[in-house]
C-alpha cells in the first residue's frame, strides 16, 4: 500500500553555507623562514617589492643564521601568492633551499599598513 505524502510538510532544500569558507574580505596572517643563499642577494628588497606588488603587508628581516623571516599579512589568495614566490623565485640571485611557514591564522583586521624591511 503507498502512502501519500503531504505536501504541506516537504520543504525546498536550504543552502547551507559553508563554515569554513573564507569570507572574500577575510585577513590571515602567516610568519615565514627562508633558508638559503638569501643575505647579500637583495631578497628582503625584492620580496618588499614583491609584498606591494601583490598587495600583501607584513615585514622581513635578515637573522643571525643566514635566513630571512618574518610575516605576513593579507587575503588568503594574496598570502598564498607570496608564499609561492618566497618559496620558489625570491630575488634573481638567491638560491632557496627550503621555505618554513606557519599555518595560515584568520586576523579581524591588518596590524601593517605596508610591507616593512626590519633591521
Amino acid at each position: 500500500m503507498m502512502s501519500q505524502i503531504d505536501k504541506s510538510k516537504v520543504t525546498a532544500p536550504r543552502l547551507v553555507k559553508s563554515v569554513n569558507k573564507p569570507k572574500a574580505d577575510q585577513i590571515f596572517t602567516c610568519q615565514f623562514e627562508i633558508f638559503g643563499k638569501v643575505q647579500g642577494v637583495y631578497f628582503r628588497k625584492h620580496t618588499q617589492k614583491k609584498a606591494k606588488e601583490i598587495g600583501v603587508t607584513g615585514w622581513c628581516m635578515n637573522t643571525r643564521v643566514g635566513t630571512v623571516k618574518g610575516m605576513l599579512e593579507g587575503s588568503l589568495e594574496k598570502v598564498t601568492d607570496m608564499k609561492y614566490w618566497l618559496q620558489h623565485k625570491g630575488s634573481p640571485r638567491s638560491i632557496i633551499e627550503k621555505a618554513i611557514f606557519s599555518e595560515n591564522e584568520p586576523l579581524p583586521s591588518n596590524n601593517f599598513k605596508l610591507f616593512s624591511i626590519r633591521r
